[in-house]
């Protein structure tokens, strides 16, 4: 039993460098395509911020760590297997260059395996359904929060110079990217908790889902480690190729991103900081006019969202009943 505790553990801080990997372009993909920083600077710069939120609160990582499934009816196979389907599908697609939400991995996997262990009994519906919803609406929010963010920004800006308002703007967004790495790390950090959590109480190591300081430290280690890596793929997907931005562009679409973020994670609400951070690029670039978006590559990001939780979850299912056919962990 000790093994597969440990392998789990393990299992988990892969996923979350998996996660900082894809998701590095969350905080730097604007503040690098501007110029503002230099991708050294910028991903040391999420990497710290990325660690420093994980910090914030663990709202988010009990919401995981029992919203999806009863902790005492899981196994740590269970908890292995939508570890594996998560980690799988986030190397794959950050090495396609598209920026997947970790959470919908995360989800997805753990609804698999765990239909997989003990059918639909086991699932908490209630908490999937308020899982569910934050996950589906932030994405709307955040199109219409960078929309009019934006349109508020450009009118109280008047008649200034465009050197004036890049000048001014490119040393905010240093301040807008540090706060969006915070977020991120406030939020999605968290899930990974809640997974260590959770097969920490399914092992009988813990009573109840309180995240450990040992556990909050590692997951912020593993996703500033994560972050720091650069999926540079991705950068240029949601930093060049989906919207040519200039730094007040990265500055509202952060500044929206990090606002929606921080307040889900202090409700404990998770949701998709990639999810968040694009459609808030796609609503301050619809300010200038809808074709400076580019939605072809905004249609492919939007496809790979789709997929992303019943491609997770059907992986998880597999994994779960070869694991168990194979007796492992058992």
């Amino acid at each position: 039993m000790h093994e597969i505790v440990i392998f789990t553990v393990v299992l988990a801080v892969l996923f979350d460098i998996s996660n900082g990997w894809n998701d590095s372009a969350n905080a730097i993909a604007t503040v690098v395509s501007t110029r503002v920083l230099s991708p050294l600077q910028a991903v040391l710069l999420a990497a710290g911020m990325n660690i420093l939120g994980a910090f914030l609160t663990t709202a988010v990582a009990k919401t995981i760590g029992k919203g999806v499934v009863d902790p005492k009816a899981v196994t740590e196979i269970v908890v292995a297997a939508a570890l594996l389907a998560g980690f799988a599908w986030n190397w794959a697609m950050t090495w396609l260059g598209l920026p997947v939400s970790a959470s919908h991995a995360l989800v997805g996997g753990l609804i698999g395996s765990a239909y997989a262990h003990g059918g639909s009994a086991i699932l908490n519906t209630a908490g999937i359904i308020k899982i569910f919803s934050s996950l589906i609406t932030s994405p709307i929010i955040g199109l219409i929060f960078g929309f009019f963010f934006m349109k508020l920004i450009l009118g109280f800006l008047g008649t200034l110079s465009v050197g004036m308002i890049n000048r001014y703007f490119g040393r905010l967004q240093i301040f807008s990217s540090a706060f969006m790495a915070l977020s991120h790390g406030s939020n999605d950090a968290q899930k990974v908790m809640g997974i260590i959590t959770l097969s920490l109480v399914s092992g009988g190591y813990l009573q109840s889902v309180e995240v450990p300081f040992w556990v909050i430290l590692i997951c912020a280690l593993a996703m500033g480690l994560g972050t720091a890596l650069g999926g540079w793929k991705v950068i240029k997907t949601m930093g060049v190729s989906m919207l040519k931005l200039e730094p007040i562009h990265g500055f509202a679409a952060e500044t929206s991103a990090t606002a929606i973020i921080l307040g889900a994670s202090q409700m404990g609400l998770p949701v998709s900081t990639t999810h968040v951070i694009s459609t808030c690029i796609m609503g301050v670039g619809a300010t200038r006019r809808l074709s400076a978006v580019r939605w072809g590559v905004a249609g492919k990001i939007v496809l790979a969202w789709v997929f992303t939780l019943p491609t997770c979850a059907v992986l998880a299912w597999g994994l779960c009943t070869l694991l168990a056919f194979l007796n492992i962990g058992t």
